[in-house]
């Protein structure tokens, strides 16, 4: 069992940055492939990053590409998401989630366990 705390959600003007962390539970947290989802009311859910176990390996959504960041610290049991150039269509709630493989993708149907979320909010 893998228990996923977010942080770092914030209110953030446009072109900005802000850096999420998700803090994860148990001392397998290394056999997990890591992903990162945002979701805004009425709609569903959406692919924002992927890292999979020894960080070699990444993958974006095409609408963050180039500004967003996913990276992993294994001694800490943690994965980041760093988010550059903000903009308003980034507003969202930002949850991580963990899949038990090595590389995980964009559908979430892959993915074991979630975390609550963190609200991310970009003001033009």
């Amino acid at each position: 069992q893998v228990q996923l705390v977010e942080s770092g959600g914030r209110l953030v003007q446009a072109g900005g940055s802000l850096r999420l962390s998700c803090a994860a539970s148990g001392r397998t947290f290394s056999r997990y492939a890591m992903g990162w989802f945002r979701q805004v009311p009425g709609k569903e859910r959406e692919f924002v990053a992927a890292i999979g176990r020894r960080s070699a390996s990444t993958s974006y959504a095409d609408s963050v590409k180039g500004r967003f960041t996913i990276s992993r610290d294994s001694a800490k049991n943690a994965v980041y998401l760093q988010m550059n150039n903000l903009k308003p269509e980034d507003t969202a709630v930002y949850s991580c989630a963990a899949a038990n493989t090595y590389f995980s993708g964009s559908s979430q149907h892959e993915y074991d366990y979630w975390g609550q979320g963190t609200q991310v909010t970009v003001s033009s």
